[in-house]
């Protein structure tokens, strides 16, 4: 096929990169050789974003990765092939079987599982019954599937709107008498999902796993299919009737660690194994095989449909991160933009300068509810210690126990969607609903010494005296 009569042969592609491909006489989907003074590759040029920089090829090689070509770098490119994408999954109707337990998938953006088309590189989004059967065919062996797209928005972009809808979603399947709920979910925000979620959704008699990926189809290294596997074993067949996140446990594609909703947060940006539990040990783990719970204290599976469905939401909150030199300002702009309720990550066991006291005080004489957490993250709120935490206890701030920062926004921001009375908000606040206040951290919960864990445990007992 002549180059000059593909649709969209330069799709995204403009300036230095587009007169470059014409100059080739290649383009989008070609299969290249290509020599540059950076080295020699093989691989297909891929379609860009129209608003990507105009000097770079982008090329899926032969191992699956994708790779930028500076066109200042070009010596040759050579077309070997040409590769057009066709962006459908070939559907295969889900098997029923009576036998197997009945969840449901709710997406909410971004794409829960995949295909790699392997004679284009394209990564094809997938998302129905048929079109996971497709994709991850090993579901159809755990469970009878059904799909429900709630939303399609990038994790930064959820807000009040899809954590009510989410929450209703959810109501609606236990009251169907779904056996689990899988909620599939960017990973930038999971956390944060997870803990209103925990609060908008309690007394569940069934499990709802919130699973993601860190990395597509189109890498080898991908673990959206083993992710969602075990989420969805998590909802079909354990016994954990919580609100919790299913990712990757350690780096390799061993197991994945079930966190409770309140207690767990994404601690890298690009690692495989990022979310953790904090403050405490991982509810479990889960393989294909089997789920394994690290303690007895959760929620469990029950027959009934009885659930408190309870999703308000009130967006006045802010979260504000102390650091040194910080001016009262930033508090007095909060009070004056109509804000309800602030919540401080503060530094130690919660303390913030003195020149910020004023603008403390006069956010709690004017109604604000104002609570204070630890940037620390592993540890509690203990301002008894110091005359610090006391005097700035006197002003009206209230210590939040070791509620994680994001956990105690979301709770603020539920607490406030029921009322503004003072004494009731503190009271709901301080009064524990699904684990984000514990009475004490496990000993061998800090950090990477996840309570639990098998190879954990192993390395601790042979150290421990």
């Amino acid at each position: 096929m002549s180059i000059d009569v593909r649709k969209d042969q330069f799709k995204g592609y403009r300036g230095p990169a587009l007169e470059a491909l014409k100059r080739f006489s290649v383009g989008v989907w070609s299969d290249v050789e290509v020599e540059s003074s950076r080295g020699n590759f093989k691989g297909i040029i891929l379609p860009r974003s129209e608003t990507a920089d105009d000097r770079h090829i982008v090329m899926k090689l032969r191992n699956g990765y994708n790779v930028g070509l500076d066109v200042s770098t070009l010596t040759a490119v050579r077309e070997t092939g040409y590769r057009e994408a066709h962006y459908k999954i070939p559907e295969k109707a889900f098997p029923f079987d009576p036998v197997k337990p009945n969840v449901i998938l709710y997406g909410t953006g971004g794409t829960i599982a995949s295909r790699l088309d392997y004679r284009t590189g394209a990564v094809i989004p997938a998302f129905s019954p048929g079109e996971l059967y497709g994709s991850v065919p090993e579901l159809a062996d755990i469970c009878n599937l059904q799909t429900e797209k709630l939303y399609g928005v990038f994790s930064e972009n959820m807000g009040p709107e899809q954590y009510i809808g989410t929450a209703q979603a959810i109501g609606r399947a236990i009251a169907e008498g779904k056996d689990g709920v899988v909620i599939g979910h960017g990973t930038d925000t999971m956390h944060h999902t997870a803990a209103v979620l925990s609060f908008m959704v309690q007394n569940s008699p069934i499990p709802i796993v919130l699973v993601g990926s860190q990395r597509s189809s189109d890498r080898p290294s991908s673990d959206a299919a083993l992710n969602l596997i075990n989420a969805t074993k998590t909802a079909a067949e354990s016994d954990l009737a919580e609100i919790m996140v299913c990712m990757f446990g350690p780096t390799s594609d061993e197991y994945c660690l079930l966190h409770r909703g309140t207690r767990v947060r994404k601690m890298h940006s690009s690692y495989r194994s990022t979310f953790r539990t904090i403050g405490d040990i991982p509810l479990g783990m889960v393989d294909p095989e089997c789920v394994v719970t690290f303690r007895d204290d959760y929620s469990k599976r029950r027959k009934d449909r009885n659930v408190i469905i309870d999703p308000v939401f009130d967006d006045r909150v802010s979260i504000v991160y102390y650091y040194p030199a910080m001016k009262p300002d930033i508090i007095d702009a909060l009070v004056d933009n109509g804000y309800k309720g602030i919540v401080i990550a503060g530094t130690g066991l919660g303390h913030v300068n003195k020149p910020l006291y004023p603008a403390l005080k006069r956010a709690c004489d004017r109604g604000l509810h104002v609570y204070m957490t630890v940037q620390t993250l592993w540890g509690y709120v203990q301002m008894y210690v110091y005359d610090t935490g006391r005097d700035i206890m006197e002003l009206g701030v209230v210590p939040a126990a070791n509620m994680l920062p994001e956990v105690a926004y979301m709770k603020l921001s539920w607490a406030l969607g029921h009322t503004h009375d003072r004494e009731e908000v503190k009271r709901m606040m301080l009064t524990p609903i699904a684990g984000e206040i514990t009475e004490r951290e496990p000993h061998d919960g800090y950090l990477i010494y996840q309570g639990g864990i098998p190879e954990v445990e192993e390395f601790i007992s042979k150290y421990r005296k």
